[in-house]
């Protein structure tokens, strides 16, 4: 029963990490390289979570261990996309890209510690 309520619970973390992604985007000022950037980190902050749910029903180790590489790389993309992002230096806005980036390296350490404890369940 606990297992899958930690599941759950991540789930819930990394859908609610790409709304709050999705409404920071929504206040960043308008240039050209924010519109760009924008895209591919919308893009890979909803990747986490699509890939942390298939994790859940892969059907074999393998693919489990690849979805989370997945969460992991997609954890870091969004990190470094947000890295990028002018907040042209609006304090509250800088507050809020602090905060989603701590949560993305957060995110980033849940799923290596993840593929790490699944690697040492298969030795």
């Amino acid at each position: 029963m606990k297992e899958s309520s930690k599941k759950y619970d991540l789930e819930e973390r990394t859908l609610f990490f790409a709304q709050r992604v999705r409404l920071f985007l929504k206040k960043v000022p308008k240039s050209i390289s924010n519109f760009e950037d924008s895209k591919q980190l919308a893009r890979a902050s909803g990747s986490i979570g699509a890939n942390y749910i298939e994790a859940n029903e892969s059907l074999s180790k393998k693919d489990f261990s690849y979805r989370i590489k997945i969460c992991r790389k997609e954890s870091k993309e969004s990190r470094f996309f947000l890295n990028l992002i002018d907040t042209e230096e609006i304090m509250e806005l800088n507050q809020e890209k602090d905060e989603l980036i701590q949560e993305a390296s957060e995110l980033m350490n849940i799923f290596g510690a993840i593929l790490k404890k699944t690697v040492e369940n298969t030795d």
